[in-house]
């Protein structure tokens, strides 16, 4: 692709490296000129009194002394100042209100964790209302019931844990280790496996539904996790089974009839009917965010895109499988991005002083828990355009209550479930997997592929070689990034920077744009 500099003055701090030491932290806060360093730092402020908001709730004393996935939150500042590394201008602002939303949201489902917890809060009117949710489950089927709370409780003790503090997850892998499960198991079931033999989840809700969400170890942490509920705690669990051929139409009856008996279930156990009005609600807020979602990828298709990185594909996790239109508030965060989005591309706005290159990322991936795509655009001018987790809702689903809508709808609701992220790329067969990622290349002209290899994930890796073969046709570059997931100790920080540093001068003969960060003392970081 032709490089595309950007002639704009960016006033603060050029090279980032300055900013690291071989500690915990960063030497100080990024300078960024005095508009967006104070605007910076007033979203600083902002995060902090988030974070108290959670220390007044209920329970939260007890919880924080109870369980050990607490303390990694007083890091809150710090992940959000990796995901805003170098930037400025509309970046910033997008950033920081899509992530501060997402942060708003997990302190939702910490403060109704500690105070519904048997353990901590006790409320019992509260966890009446409450239904534990598969983590990985898009809760299309609760979109009909809007007084039930849906409680993905190994959110905040696993998946945002991770994120804030890589090592969070190690004591739990050892201890489902320690029990006998392989340490070749994917480490993100195997910390929520942990987590149930340790007992440091949360106890509450009247009931749980879980789903065949996206391989056998996932299904393999969830049946502990039952059993646990069932046997020791009285909660009863239900599993709900998408069909792994989603693409195939003679599936589709059967993932309606397990979308309408787990709509029955809930009615039974929590004594709630079904409410086609709130249903339908819904369905138009999950319309809007489908149509925001797909816009912001046009604009990323462009020279100039505005909403990249490991934060477009966080935020759209949370606002489809944390919330999945239920929130009356993400279509209006949709807007307020938006015009930010229209603004940096009018604008002409860029992240680094050159654009070198568009690329896809695929695989599983771990780039939440480091600055690994921000890094990629900084340090070599690649931009992250979009990636596997992002790639998901395609069509806007009947929003409008009607007899023959209303049966519609039992599709539609399939449709999101089958569609869910991290699943509808890694089941469905090659034409999911392999073949939709060129037409991605293509449809964001994209001159570049960085396929993370998860080392415990066998649905990629066997792949490898058609992967490889088909780029070469292609004429795009391919670069593989291995990884271990949540478990720092098998790649470090910047061993996984390293392979990607290794290609660009290799392979593309190129020297960085920053070459301060190159190589960072970041491995103790949180």
């Amino acid at each position: 692709m032709e490089t595309i500099k950007n002639d704009k003055i960016r006033p603060g701090d050029k090279e980032l490296g300055i900013l690291y030491n071989s500690g915990k932290v960063r030497k100080r806060r990024e300078w960024r000129g005095f508009k967006d360093t104070m605007y910076d730092f007033g979203q600083w402020l902002w995060l902090w009194g988030v974070m108290i908001s959670v220390s007044l709730g209920k329970g939260f004393i007890k919880g924080l002394f109870r369980y050990r996935w607490m303390v990694n939150y007083l890091a809150v500042p710090h992940m959000m100042d990796k995901f805003t590394i170098g930037q400025r201008d509309e970046t910033l602002r997008i950033t920081h209100i899509s992530m501060g939303y997402v942060v708003k949201e997990v302190a939702v489902v910490i403060k109704r964790c500690l105070r519904g917890d048997r353990r901590c809060g006790n409320d019992k009117k509260l966890s009446d209302k409450s239904v534990i949710v598969d983590e990985n489950a898009m809760i299309s089927f609760l979109m009909g019931f809007p007084d039930i709370i849906a409680l993905q409780r190994e959110i905040p003790a696993m998946f945002s844990a991770n994120l804030i503090n890589q090592n969070s997850a190690i004591h739990y892998i050892d201890v489902a280790q320690m029990f006998g499960i392989p340490g070749d198991v994917c480490p993100m079931p195997e910390t929520e496996a942990g987590l149930s033999i340790d007992d440091d989840l949360v106890v509450m809700g009247k009931c749980y539904v879980q789903v065949n969400t996206t391989c056998d170890g996932s299904m393999m942490g969830n049946g502990l996790m039952a059993k646990r509920l069932e046997k020791e705690y009285g909660i009863p669990t239900y599993q709900m089974a998408s069909p792994l051929r989603h693409k195939s139409e003679d599936v589709q009856e059967y993932a309606v009839q397990e979308i309408k008996n787990t709509i029955a279930y809930l009615e039974k156990e929590m004594g709630m009917k079904w409410d086609w009005k709130a249903y339908f609600e819904t369905a138009k807020r999950v319309n809007k965010t489908t149509r925001s979602r797909l816009e912001w990828l046009d604009i990323n298709s462009t020279p100039y895109p505005q909403f990249t990185g490991a934060l477009f594909s966080l935020y759209n996790n949370t606002n489809y499988l944390g919330n999945c239109g239920r929130s009356e508030e993400f279509p209006l965060i949709d807007e307020k991005i938006m015009k930010l989005v229209h603004k940096g591309y009018k604008n002409k706005t860029m992240m680094a002083s050159e654009y070198r290159h568009r690329c896809l990322v695929w695989g599983v991936q771990p780039q939440y828990v480091i600055d690994m795509l921000y890094w990629m655009i900084l340090c070599w001018g690649v931009v992250p355009l979009t990636d596997m987790l992002s790639m998901v809702v395609e069509r806007e689903i009947a929003e409008e209550d009607t007899p023959q809508n209303r049966e519609q709808a039992y599709y539609d609701m399939a449709y999101l479930a089958e569609n869910m992220i991290m699943r509808n790329h890694t089941h469905g067969g090659y034409e999911v997997l392999v073949d939709q990622l060129w037409e991605y290349c293509e449809k964001m002209n994209a001159d570049m592929v960085m396929l993370w290899e998860h080392m415990s994930c066998k649905a990629l890796t066997g792949m490898h070689g058609q992967f490889e073969e088909q780029a070469r046709a292609r004429g795009i570059k391919l670069v593989w990034v291995t990884h271990d997931l949540c478990d720092p100790r098998i790649y470090s920080r910047q061993a996984i920077r390293d392979q990607f540093n290794q290609f660009m001068r290799t392979v593309m003969r190129e020297e960085p744009l920053d070459p301060s960060i190159e190589v960072l003392p970041d491995d103790n970081a949180w």
